[in-house]
């Protein structure tokens, strides 16, 4: 790995410690500098701002958070057994300690700033990054009649939340 790539892991470390630990208003660049081992024009070189700062270090948790594999449409095996498997790493994700961290984290700044929210729901994350692929390529083959796509992942995904949060 490169210095400048384990830096930028540094602080995004660093960064995810203290936005937990604080909160975002709390949490000062200069903290996240020092914490990380790193110079204040560091962290302005990777992030320029604390609420750049902020959606890297909420990518950056979902990803560590995403354990398993995205499940790629196999018209081979039965299309319930796909969606039963998509939908269980969907609910080890969103009940898993990381994920809630993230939702502590993520939660308390949407309240303050509407922006960062419809921001995040733009973002594909969890098994919404792979779902609709997933379920344009089981309509493809004719296994599922969608008419879109995005809008049944959606459904799929919001059922799931429903169901547990």
């Amino acid at each position: 790995m490169k210095l400048s790539q384990r830096k930028r892991l540094d602080i995004l470390n660093a960064a995810e410690t203290l936005f937990f630990q604080q909160g975002f208003e709390q949490t000062s660049m200069d903290q996240v500098a020092s914490l990380a081992g790193a110079s204040k024009r560091t962290v302005y070189n990777h992030f320029e701002n604390k609420g750049v700062l902020f959606q890297a270090i909420l990518v950056f948790m979902f990803e560590k958070v995403r354990q398993e594999k995205a499940v790629i449409f196999n018209k081979q095996h039965p299309i319930a057994e796909q969606l039963t498997q998509i939908a269980v790493q969907e609910v080890a994700l969103l009940t898993s300690e990381e994920f809630l961290k993230i939702a502590k984290v993520a939660f308390m700044q949407m309240l303050q700033q509407p922006d960062l929210a419809k921001s995040l729901a733009n973002n594909s994350m969890g098994c919404m990054q792979d779902l609709v692929a997933f379920l344009e390529a089981a309509s493809d083959a004719h296994v599922l009649h969608i008419d879109d796509a995005e809008f049944a992942a959606k459904q799929f995904v919001y059922q799931l939340k429903s169901l547990i949060l």
